[in-house]
């Protein structure tokens, strides 16, 4: 294989929803491209890019497949992208190193709520989107439809390129409005006949074709003076105008495909050949410190590491783009995340599963590598004396937890190995162990998302696993003023333990006035602030914690054992052993005893005194709210806001958004458990949602005692 220049390179991320034929569409361009001498297919179970068992077996993709061709000189660079919602991190990688999206439609289903979510991701990265409707040769296909919903989603930007003369069963017609020409195909697809546009079509073309002049003109000043002065642009003229729309995202051109005939690929990859923006065209990325890197193959080494991949009998595959210089086989870099220095003893150009050996990649250019030490997704890598390193990724908020367990109890640590192990290949899937909880819980996109590391796991590494409800990290806090006292005293021959603690604990809130006397017992008690000290807790919240002794009842050296004890009994709260959070505590009398009063003593006064304060404070268990925003169609909003209010929602708006509906509410955690799941029966797969910890809140009377009742039973129980 040939080195390929900046301007030689077009890197392609193929987007779209579950079933609009991505994995279809990029076996024919490898096909096409002679990557491959034949094309596979998904349902075959021998497509390039669905080549792991899983994918295999649930017949859809799961993870990104970097994949190539060459044609007409150049390289296509394309990552076949998952569709499925669950596996968003895929998606989102892949716009990352791509230069421009093709968004692959359904041409039965149309503009789904998945095609607008992945929008919306290649609109923050500001990514050229091209689509392209696919499986017109359907019965049910409906184009007109398909392109009234896309103008609806994304405006006057939707510009036609092409339409089919003859969609639906017998599909083998398209009209090109960019080249004015018709092009026929036969049962087998591939190089189509080139005909003149037929009388019947010419007036339905010419307005289309005007349309996209139009459209091209409007991208550049030079081309709208041509056109007023001509009436018309050239075929180039036009390539050029629709390049600067590209990638002003100012035009969204459309494009028809039959993936599984292979009708029409060669035109779309001449496209992306002709017209598509490279990488030399293309801004480049800014670093961290805001610094823009140009595609220069003369600048210094750097690359971007943004997959990685774990293959049976050859380890860890970490693919890569050259974000600047010129990459060559056994060069050494310098990680930045962890100044590891790695060498790239070898290179490839990936094709899925199959890999071509080559010996240099210039920038822009999209490679793989193998046997590197400590390099993971999101890390820079540079040549010596280059700083520069590049923003990682941003990933939506998880939508579904489970806690999780070996069926063996022998294989706990395996199955922590294991998962680690995946959340490198997939960091929008996390990993941790809840000192809190004591489980170890699993957090991902969704229902689909986590049953598919499952499957994994009991398939690949032969570990049976179960879910198990995760438990909920409810907080508890106090809502009045309380006083107590406690005494431990204890002898056992020799020297005892004794210490005497009062103190009083109350609401912290911010900003509140220092402590300066409370009633107690009905006597009016000033408070002499000695010593305070300021807590944020790692769980959320703070202790406020007030030493204030007078007249040396209790030495200043027990203090921190007193407040160790708070701490100990904070980490497990009276209630339901849950942390507590916000409380302000003043120690304000005790006794100590001259001979048996010593650290632990105080540590236990203050742990009991502070548990039989807080019962008395008029205790309240708080639970984590999220702020959850639901993408659905019109048709569902009554389905789905009757759901929600089933879950103890507060509906905060509702608003129209690219042809959906969207609902904002706010959700206990308790609730949404399973809630992607549900969201999916109700709505046919057609809504989606987003959910972000917003704080937490008290729960109801009622809930309150279910959990108290529920902690007492399991405290008897053990």
């Amino acid at each position: 294989m040939k080195t390929y220049s900046p301007n030689e390179i077009k890197n392609i991320a193929l987007v779209g929803s579950a079933g609009s034929g991505k994995t279809t569409l990029a076996e024919a361009m490898m096909y096409e491209g002679g990557v491959i001498p034949r094309r596979g297919s998904v349902s075959a179970k021998n497509t390039s890019s669905d080549y792991r068992p899983v994918e295999q077996e649930y017949g859809s993709s799961v993870f990104p497949a970097v994949l190539y061709a060459e044609w007409k000189n150049q390289k296509l660079n394309f990552i076949d992208t998952p569709g499925a919602d669950d596996f968003v991190g895929g998606v989102i990688s892949a716009l990352e190193v791509a230069d421009a999206a093709v968004m692959v439609v359904n041409a039965v289903k149309g503009v789904e709520v998945g095609t607008e979510i992945i929008s919306r991701h290649a609109k923050r990265m500001n990514r050229p989107v091209i689509f392209v409707v696919n499986q017109l040769d359907h019965e049910k296909v409906n184009f007109e439809q398909t392109i009234e919903h896309a103008k609806a989603s994304f405006g006057k930007k939707i510009v036609l390129v092409q339409y089919p003369v003859n969609p639906g069963n017998g599909f083998n017609r398209v009209v090109d409005v960019l080249k004015m020409e018709m092009y026929k195909w036969g049962p087998e697809g591939g190089k189509p006949e080139v005909l003149p546009i037929p009388d019947e079509e010419k007036e339905k073309a010419e307005e289309l074709h005007n349309i996209l002049v139009e459209a091209a003109a409007e991208n550049d000043e030079k081309l709208m003076e041509l056109y007023f002065e001509k009436g018309s642009l050239t075929e180039d003229e036009m390539r050029a105008g629709i390049r600067a729309g590209l990638i002003k995202r100012d035009m969204f051109p459309v494009f028809c495909v039959s993936a599984e005939k292979d009708m029409c690929v060669r035109r779309f990859m001449e496209f992306l050949v002709n017209v598509a923006p490279s990488a030399a065209a293309m801004p480049g990325t800014k670093t961290v410190d805001g610094e823009l890197v140009p595609y220069n193959a003369e600048g210094p080494t750097s690359v971007f590491v943004f997959a990685t991949s774990i293959e049976p009998h050859l380890g860890e595959i970490n693919y890569f783009k050259v974000m600047s210089g010129s990459l060559k086989e056994g060069d050494d870099l310098t990680n930045m995340t962890n100044s590891t220095k790695e060498r790239f003893s070898q290179l490839f150009a990936a094709a899925g599963k199959n890999r071509t050996k080559v010996t240099e990649l210039k920038a822009g250019d999209i490679g793989a590598t193998v046997k590197l030490k400590g390099t993971k997704n999101g890390d820079t890598l540079n040549e010596k004396d280059c700083e520069y390193r590049f923003p990682g990724f941003k990933y939506p908020e998880p939508r579904f937890r489970t806690a999780v367990k070996a069926v063996n109890k022998n294989d706990d640590e395996k199955v922590a190995e294991v998962l680690n192990r995946m959340h490198e290949e997939d960091p929008s899937l996390l990993v941790e162990y809840s000192k809190e909880l004591k489980q170890l819980i699993l957090s991902g996109q969704g229902e689909f998302h986590l049953n598919t590391m499952k499957w994994r796991i009991e398939h690949n590494d032969k570990l049976p696993i179960e879910f198990i409800v995760p438990k909920i990290p409810y907080r508890e806090t106090i809502t009045k003023f309380a006083q107590a006292d406690y005494r431990h005293k204890k002898q056992s021959g020799g020297a005892g333990q004794f210490g005497e603690v009062h103190m009083v604990i109350e609401p912290y809130v911010e900003g509140m006035p220092e402590p300066t006397s409370y009633k107690i017992g009905g006597i009016d008690s000033k408070m002499s602030v000695k010593g305070k000290e300021e807590y944020n807790l790692p769980w959320g919240g703070k202790l406020v914690f007030y030493n204030c002794i007078v007249g040396g009842v209790i030495e200043t050296r027990f203090m921190p054992a007193i407040l160790k004890g708070i701490m100990e009994k904070m980490e497990e709260g009276p209630l339901t052993g849950s942390y507590a959070r916000d409380i302000r505590v003043c120690i304000y009398d005790g006794k100590m005893h001259p001979v048996d009063s010593n650290e632990i003593s105080f540590r236990l006064a203050g742990r009991h005194a502070f548990s039989e304060a807080f019962k008395n404070a008029m205790p309240k268990v708080l639970e984590p709210i999220y702020d959850v925003e639901v993408l659905v169609p019109e048709e569902d909003m009554g389905d789905v806001m009757s759901d929600l209010q089933t879950r103890r929602a507060v509906i905060m708006g509702m608003d129209s958004d690219s042809g959906f509906q969207k609902i904002i509410a706010k959700v206990p955690l308790k609730e949404m458990q399973r809630y992607s799941t549900a969201l999916s029966s109700i709505t046919g797969g057609r809504a989606t949602f987003s959910m972000k910890f917003a704080g937490y809140e008290k729960v109801p009377g009622e809930i309150q005692e279910e959990l108290l009742k529920s902690y007492d039973e399991a405290e008897d129980d053990e």
